[in-house]
């Protein structure tokens, strides 16, 4: 079975577990494009130690390409130690001058894998 087997998707308004991508729809070629991708915008999801998203990784497809292109990874790390806790919420900035597909997946310590996507044209 494939990794991309694993991987769920909904709607993030129902789902807390979705990544939620916030990033223009248009944009014009070769300028910064700001990208924030967050879990639990409308549901709020926990943050504890017992349950917590672990990380976010960005995507970006560019129209034609074979593969997608890593952006980042961003990894949370304090999930109650010394009481701090880390936030998933990420703001990543990138430019291109191709249209293409944003990606990001997400993955909770005990809902598994988790994805989301959004096209961005060029002018």
């Amino acid at each position: 079975m494939s990794i991309g087997a694993f991987y769920q998707t909904g709607d993030f308004k129902g789902e807390k577990h979705v990544p939620v991508i916030h990033a223009p729809e248009v944009v014009k070629k070769g300028e910064k494009i700001e990208v924030k991708v967050l879990i639990g915008e409308e549901i709020p999801h926990p943050n504890t130690l017992e349950h917590h998203i672990s990380w976010i990784k960005l995507y970006f497809r560019p129209e034609g390409a074979k593969f997608p292109i890593e952006l980042g990874t961003y990894d949370f790390n304090a999930h109650g130690e010394s009481e701090l806790f880390t936030e998933p919420c990420v703001i990543s900035v990138f430019s291109t001058t191709q249209p293409g597909t944003l990606y990001a997946t997400s993955y909770c310590n005990i809902h598994g894998l988790w994805e989301n996507a959004i096209d961005i044209k060029v002018e």
